[in-house]
């Protein structure tokens, strides 16, 4: 099991207290991951790994330097300080840096740990893949993917008084399902801090009846089509917006996609994105790992950009405050929102495609990339199930085809938006979306052309 609160705080004060340095940050991260993957409907592999790592950030003559161990003893904390002093001795000043996180009441706590995830064994996920197996068997389909829990704390002292501790799980199942002869393709993914509350049945049922229903699929041609994207689709859309438009770093350095736009226009009325790390269905780290409390942020207001997120370094480039969005000191990409989160419409699924003359159903994206970041333009595939909608009914599989959306654009263009959210986990990052109907998106070729 994890390590305590006062076991994890009296460990860092203890190597804070023997710092060498002006100024010192400590963050603390301990993972304890249980993965079972399958393939072929049989179960190949169980994994169980825990580890825990020390990051510093050691301020020594207004040089800057970082090191990490896991090797929690005196002597391992002590050695990567002294590497750390060793690091900063060879730099140059840091004119730049912000300074470490002033001290700041505890973050406001929030209920993101569950036992039933925790302690969740191969035995009982080996239950649930089971279950999906033969749902698949009898359908003459075969389905892989994982399953994995995994249970977290995070710790953040300095030497300036900060003390925040926080810890949480997750649990998330993901199922691709197959019948190569025919080249159906079907796919689900279901993720909860709680993992008794995913429904391997029902995720499972979703990837098979898409399999099926994908089986020899046609090609048709490229060009714009009204789309009705899948909560998992709009997701990993989001997921790259993140990056292009609502960094801070990018922003305060003149190359995201919002800088000089906060204040304007950039997607259509209907669109509002947030990040929000204390949403009930599946709250977030409420502080960031510079120890500052994180914010709500409004990103998109009715269409209007509204702001981007920080860490220390960004706010200072910018002239504002962090709004607590730092990602551990050993990464360099600068801030990012990790639990973003767009406002519902008023559709059902099945009213979307109703209305629908002539489009295309899209489960999700694959290999998804850069295209024109300054654009937030973005290329990739559709993938495991892609439909054609025809006079308001799905009537048949279509081969995957290359996407290339210019997100704000697409956003632009939204003519409906799903009442019903979905949960959609990727890396680190959570994303609570909806299912958006979109027209004039582009689609370039089909990938097997």
């Amino acid at each position: 099991m994890l390590r305590t609160k006062d076991q994890v705080l009296s460990l860092l004060e203890s190597a804070l207290s023997r710092s060498p340095g002006d100024a010192t940050e400590l963050v603390y991260i301990e993972n304890r991951e249980a993965t079972t993957r399958f393939a072929e409907n049989v179960i190949h592999q169980n994994m169980d790994s825990s580890d825990a790592r020390v990051i510093v950030r050691l301020v020594k003559d207004e040089r800057v330097a970082i090191s990490s161990t896991n090797d929690l003893s005196d002597s391992g904390l002590d050695r990567m300080l002294a590497d750390a002093a060793q690091i900063a001795s060879l730099l140059e000043p840091d004119q730049s840096f912000p300074g470490l996180s002033a001290a700041a009441d505890p973050a406001a706590a929030v209920d993101a740990f569950h036992d039933a995830t925790a302690r969740s064994t191969p035995e009982s996920r080996a239950d649930a893949i089971v279950k999906l197996a033969n749902q698949a068997t009898s359908k003459n389909v075969q389905t892989s993917g994982l399953y994995q829990t995994e249970a977290q704390s995070i710790a953040v002292v300095n030497s300036l008084g900060v003390r925040q501790w926080h810890k949480e799980t997750r649990g998330e199942l993901s199922i691709s399902a197959s019948d190569d002869p025919t080249l159906g393709q079907g796919w689900s993914i279901g993720a909860s801090r709680d993992a008794s509350q995913i429904d391997a049945i029902k995720l499972g049922g979703i990837a098979i009846d898409k399999a099926v229903r994908s089986r020899n699929p046609e090609t048709i041609p490229a060009g714009d089509y009204t789309v009705i994207l899948e909560p998992a689709a709009v997701g990993q859309m989001l997921l790259f917006l993140g990056f292009l438009a609502f960094s801070g770093k990018s922003f305060a350095q003149g190359r995201g996609v919002f800088s000089g736009k906060i204040g304007e226009k950039v997607t259509g009325e209907n669109i509002t994105i947030a990040d929000d790390p204390f949403l009930p269905d599946y709250p977030g780290m409420p502080f960031d790992y510079e120890g500052t409390p994180k914010q709500k942020v409004a990103l998109i207001e009715n269409g209007i950009a509204r702001g981007v997120v920080h860490d220390r370094r960004s706010a200072k480039m910018a002239g504002v405050e962090s709004t607590g969005h730092a990602l551990p000191p050993d990464n360099a990409r600068g801030s990012y929102p990790k639990n973003l989160v767009m406002s519902a419409g008023d559709a059902a699924f099945d009213e979307m495609i109703a209305s629908t003359d002539r489009g295309i159903l899209v489960t999700h994206f694959w290999y998804l990339n850069y295209l024109n970041p300054m654009k937030a333009q973005l290329t990739g595939s559709t993938r495991d199930g892609t439909f054609l909608i025809e006079d308001g009914k799905i009537t048949k599989p279509i081969r995957n085809m290359r996407a290339t959306p210019a997100v704000l654009e697409a956003l632009s263009r939204v003519e409906m938006i799903g009442k019903d959210r979905s949960i959609y986990p990727q890396y680190s990052a959570m994303l609570y979306v909806p299912a958006l109907k979109i027209a004039e998106f582009p689609f370039v070729e089909d990938t097997e052309s």
